[in-house]
């Protein structure tokens, strides 16, 4: 293991400029360099190219530091986009989009179960077990989410 004087060593001739190296592929170069120290330091034996190593390690990390952004970043922005949660249908007389903004006002609990009850086909004693709740207030918060759904919808 290295000692903490030469990791010091490594850490004041190097940091700043892998620093500089990582930002080309992540948004948190610091980190990035940061892992690639404390790697460093429980190198046994010490690598023979300590600084071509440092290089490598923080180019590996970065472009995957980077990549995984990038992957959060898709999928947050997917996890953004409005959903119907209705199939559009000629017949039917429910405008799919003002029910999905109903829904979408109503207490995440309540909307919770009606979407359990409804999509999912559980029972109130299963919501219950669920939630946390008893059947009861599974079923009277249904209830109370149905009758503002049908308010709002005249």
């Amino acid at each position: 293991m290295m000692g903490p004087q030469r990791l010091g060593y490594w850490i004041d001739r190097h940091a700043a400029a892998l620093e500089l190296f990582a930002r080309q592929w992540c948004a948190a170069p610091e980190d990035v360099v940061q892992e690639a120290f404390l790697k460093l330091s429980r190198q046994q034996p010490e690598p023979p190219h300590v600084a071509a190593w440092l290089y490598r390690v923080v180019r590996n990390a970065a472009i995957s530091a980077g990549r995984s952004a990038r992957r959060r970043e898709h999928h947050e922005l997917k996890a953004t986009e409005r959903v119907s949660w209705f199939v559009e249908d000629a017949a039917s007389r429910l405008d799919a989009v003002a029910v999905t903004e109903m829904l979408e006002r109503l207490p995440a609990e309540t909307r919770e179960i009606i979407v359990a009850h409804l999509w999912g086909g559980l029972t109130f004693e299963q919501i219950a077990a669920m939630t946390g709740t008893s059947t009861a207030t599974a079923h009277r918060r249904y209830a109370a989410g149905m009758e503002e759904l049908r308010t709002r919808l005249k």
